[in-house]
């Protein structure tokens, strides 16, 4: 059971992976008191085609389709050593935040993104100077020998330009060195152009998940 204030949709959301321990719909009013409890929408992570999914329909619940980020998701992953090349360097500036966060950073955005103990913040900033501007970035975790790849994001101006596959391949990289060789992560349906990127690096669909929130809220 997550919450993190809102930010981003797993990090406010409960997994349902397994069995709760209760009957589905007494879970589901659990995490309901739960969502009250912390400000945020009763929301329920679910990986589609699981046993929780037909529970938690019957129960009345439905697919949040007003999610921002899409309806439905992919779960991807792929090794590493396809698609490395150079080692990302980790730099905290300004302008990753902005690019990847918004103009003004919460403390919420900054625990979820910032939290862990081997983590890569990576940026291409134009022109190569420390004072230019962010122009792609992408964050990285290295947890056992998963690398778990997010917020990958590039300013439209400098879109098709091969940044964010030298990015990838930068960070990919970078994991190698911190012990990983996989790397998982996670694009919404509608966004062809990531999820062909990510296939051509050689990663493949391992599972989809979507949101389902009470019919009535």
């Amino acid at each position: 059971m997550r919450a993190a204030d809102g930010f981003t949709g797993r990090a406010n959301s409960t997994l349902t992976c397994g069995d709760p321990g209760m009957p589905i719909p007494r879970a589901l009013g659990v995490i309901e008191g739960f969502a009250r409890e912390h400000g945020i929408k009763p929301t329920a992570h679910v990986v589609i085609g699981s046993p929780p999914e037909q529970a938690i329909e019957a129960a009345g619940w439905r697919v949040d389709l007003d999610h921002p980020g899409g309806a439905e998701s992919l779960v991807m992953t792929g090794p590493l050593e396809k698609f490395a090349d150079g080692v990302a360097e980790s730099r905290d500036l300004p302008g990753w935040w902005e690019l990847t966060a918004g103009s003004e950073v919460s403390p919420a955005q900054r625990h979820v993104l910032g939290s862990g103990t081997n983590v890569c913040f990576a940026g291409t900033v134009e022109n190569g100077s420390e004072n230019g501007t962010v122009v792609a970035a992408v964050r990285g975790a290295v947890v056992e020998d998963v690398l778990h790849v997010a917020r990958l994001a590039v300013r439209p101006s400098h879109r098709r330009q091969g940044l964010a596959r030298r990015l990838m391949g930068e960070l990919a990289g970078w994991g190698l060195e911190q012990g990983a060789t996989t790397c998982a992560l996670q694009v919404a349906e509608h966004n062809e152009p990531a999820i062909r990127l990510y296939e051509e690096l050689g990663c493949a669909e391992h599972h989809r998940y979507r949101y389902w929130v009470p019919a009535v809220s």
